[in-house]
């Protein structure tokens, strides 16, 4: 019989199976036993890892279904709540409300990761979107106010922890994770801005069209918790990364910035551009929907080829060339090509996602990863906030949408240069660094 270093952790497990009896068993028969034991305990712990995977990817996937419902399901409602005594100006704040959110709450990411855990910090954030969107159907337009914030403030903690997640757990997926969760997210916006109405209209009252989509996210929470157990939560000692001296993370920060301006423009303005050209606003709310869901797949696709690529500068050139060429359809013909030019928004958004895999991509570990995710979140959405509103001023006043395309291609062109130099294949942060 060969012989075999045992080790205390291999003979706990073979006393616990029930086989060490070598008082009635022979030595040879014993030894036998042991070892089919521990090939077994070999054999089914790569199944348990498998399975612990699969129920955090499928947390992160419910997370990220819960991360714009909130706010698309408001806007679907928000000319239905002047019987609350919402005035126009607090109507309007209540849209500028989720970017500036993202963009207070999302600084605090990265001390909430080092301090709490990234783990700790999406449920604390899931927790914060299930008391808003409770909060917000108690009363009037305060409670409104209040509930949104917090709603919008877990919203922003699970935007720059999900990164860290993903490049915690699943560091040599992060493209195709990210893929998926981006897509489950824009596929949660557009079900939150077209089920919110019928659902309110159903029941006989904007509140539960609000308050419906609290049965997600609770799900949500129950299974990010549950998915968390028996997972280290421990303190990083890491002070983080200073990224401020850095060109790369700048580089990703502004890309972020420039592709978030894209979005909220698309969101706020894009069924308006469409009415002004002579659609209804049934086809104009149709053709932003379309727009949305047809990047659901690009989406998918887009951050798994970035992952692969070495540098991801020429898939945000390409990206961003499609999207400039929608904004420059809508400003030449906004009637005759209308449907092309919400297709190439669509997928020109695509961005979103390949930037978001950059977070890990630019970072060798997870404490990075939140530094940088946070830096990137935190200015970006206040870079954001400015678009839609200089987007509508241009259009007050000049009387036409051109101005602001015109002005869209310009951030076209700082997006394309931003995304060259954050594509390039260094690291930056605390890890071994070669940024330069």
């Amino acid at each position: 019989m060969p012989s075999i270093a045992w080790s205390t952790s291999d003979l706990a497990v073979v006393a616990l199976s029930g086989i060490a009896v070598p008082f009635v068993q022979s030595s040879d028969v014993w030894h036998t036993n042991a070892v089919t034991v521990l090939e077994h305990r070999s054999a089914s712990a790569p199944r348990r890892v498998l399975t612990r995977a699969a129920w955090l990817l499928a947390a992160v996937l419910l997370v990220a279904a819960n991360l714009r419902t909130p706010v698309t399901s408001l806007g679907a409602l928000l000319d239905s709540l002047h019987s609350i005594g919402l005035s126009t100006g607090t109507a309007s704040f209540l849209t500028s409300l989720p970017v500036l959110c993202f963009a207070a709450v999302g600084a605090t990411g990265m001390t909430l990761a080092r301090r709490v855990g990234a783990h700790r910090g999406v449920a604390l954030g899931l927790a914060l979107i299930v008391a808003g969107l409770l909060v917000r159907v108690v009363a009037g337009s305060t409670t409104l106010l209040v509930g949104t914030f917090l709603a919008c403030a877990g919203i922003a903690l699970a935007n720059v922890l999900l990164p860290v997640v993903v490049k915690e757990h699943f560091p040599t997926k992060v493209g195709q994770v990210t893929g998926t969760y981006t897509a489950v997210m824009s596929t949660g916006a557009a079900l939150g801005a077209a089920l919110t109405v019928p659902i309110a209209s159903a029941a006989g009252g904007w509140r539960i069209g609000l308050v419906a989509w609290v049965v997600p996210a609770v799900l949500a929470l129950v299974a990010w918790t549950v998915s968390g157990r028996g997972r280290e939560h421990a303190r990083s000692r890491s002070r983080g990364a200073s990224l401020w001296r850095s060109p790369v993370a700048w580089a990703v920060t502004i890309t972020f910035g420039t592709q978030s301006v894209f979005a909220y423009v698309i969101m706020s303005w894009l069924p308006t551009m469409y009415a002004d050209a002579g659609y209804s606003h049934g086809e104009a709310g149709l053709l932003l929907a379309v727009s949305i869901l047809i990047g659901v797949p690009i989406f998918v696709v887009a951050p798994t080829v970035a992952a692969r690529m070495r540098s991801q500068g020429p898939l945000v050139l390409l990206l961003t060339a499609i999207t400039a060429a929608g904004f420059a359809g809508m400003a030449v013909a906004p009637h005759a090509g209308g449907w092309l030019w919400a297709v190439l928004l669509g997928v020109g958004g695509a961005v979103f996602p390949v930037v978001l895999t950059m977070f890990a991509l630019r970072t060798c570990n997870s404490d990075d990863t939140a530094a940088l995710s946070s830096m990137a979140q935190s200015i970006g959405y206040l870079i954001a906030a400015a678009g839609p509103l200089l987007v509508g001023l241009l259009r007050d006043t000049t009387g036409s949408w051109t101005t602001s395309c015109v002005l869209l291609l310009g951030v076209a062109v700082v997006q394309a240069t931003a995304g060259l130099v954050a594509g390039r294949p260094v690291v930056v942060g605390t890890g071994p660094r070669n940024d330069r």
